[in-house]
């Protein structure tokens, strides 16, 4: 009686186990078809250069702001802050579309700040510094 309840055991095992595997099996081929190769991530990239010569503002402030509207509930606003690099490009990956504020501070060089419209997300926008005036 025993040799008979194990054997059942054993065979319901094997055939547990092997299903088992098989779904697995099926479940990676889906997976694998299915998967879409992941979508490039765009990002914004503002030059900052500055003085007659165009130099490269290096580590210079680079702050983007922009408000999410809202039809129910208050606008929210959001800030982004970024530091340019030593070629003077700063990169902001994923940036919001629509109606944003460039801002730009850095020492030595006057404050920049405009608004632009964004419509495609990996534009590239340059801005140019001017040093300020001399007070006496």
């Amino acid at each position: 009686m025993r040799r008979v309840i194990l054997s059942a055991a054993l065979v319901w095992g094997l055939g547990v186990t092997a299903c088992v595997l098989r779904q697995d099996k099926a479940a990676a081929t889906a997976q694998s078809e299915t998967a879409a190769p992941a979508p490039a991530i765009k990002k914004l990239t503002i030059e900052v250069s500055g003085g007659e010569k165009n130099v490269a503002v290096e580590n210079a402030s680079v702050y983007l702001k922009y408000v999410e509207e809202k039809k129910l509930r208050k606008d929210r606003k959001y800030a982004l802050n970024v530091k340019t690099n030593r070629d003077g490009a700063a990169h902001i990956p994923d940036p919001p579309l629509g109606k944003v504020l460039i801002q730009v501070v850095a020492g030595g060089w006057k404050t920049f700040g405009q608004y632009y419209d964004l419509n495609d997300s990996g534009s590239v926008i340059k801005i140019h510094l001017d040093r300020p005036t001399k007070w006496y």
